[in-house]
């Protein structure tokens, strides 16, 4: 099992470097559905991901290239189109790629990546499960939308940042106790 994560750490470095490697639009549109192939089953399921994940960003980045290609008079569209495809195939392979395998597994070559890693992703989950249950809340208590509370969202920030504030200060006691800190003087 060891000497199969090895391989398995292998093969996810050196595909990640030669998909970030890759300088031409035509490359990447090719690697695009050979990505579509191996996750043949989960295949629409992993495009809504990906396309959720990256759409604000790249959505804000392209603007802002577009933007400032506009005012010095340059043709954005090559570009933008490279680092859209180039954002999308990373973020594909990675999100098929810890689809398959434990990123706390990949992680396990070092006990302190594999804390760290344990600890983000329950952090994530808590998260997650707090949004999901804001959001049915708030569809519980909303017969129509022009009916919502207005300071519901306020109310959810404010939360929100309070827990990632009270969950920074228990994981770096936590990490403190662990060991992580001790070239701190």
């Amino acid at each position: 099992m060891q000497k199969n994560m090895i391989i398995i750490r292998i093969f996810f470095i050196l595909t990640f470097f030669l998909l970030l490697s890759i300088k031409k639009i035509e490359y990447l549109i090719f690697v695009i559905p050979v990505l579509w192939i191996f996750s043949y089953k989960n295949f629409v399921k992993l495009n809504i991901r990906v396309v959720k994940s990256i759409l604000v960003f790249n959505l804000g980045v392209s603007l802002g290239y577009v933007l400032m290609a506009w005012f010095k008079h340059i043709n954005p569209w090559e570009y933008v189109i490279y680092i859209n495809l180039k954002v999308y195939v990373l973020t594909y392979f990675v999100f098929w790629f810890f689809g398959k395998i434990s990123p706390v597994q990949f992680m396990a070559f070092s006990k302190d990546l594999g804390y760290l890693t344990t600890i983000a992703l329950s952090q994530i989950f808590s998260y997650k499960k707090t949004f999901e249950d804001f959001k049915f809340a708030f569809k519980s208590r909303v017969v129509k939308l022009s009916d919502k509370d207005p300071k519901f969202i306020t109310r959810v920030f404010e939360f929100f940042l309070n827990k990632a504030l009270k969950d920074a200060d228990e994981r770096s006691l936590a990490m403190k106790a662990r060991g992580f800190f001790d070239n701190e003087k």
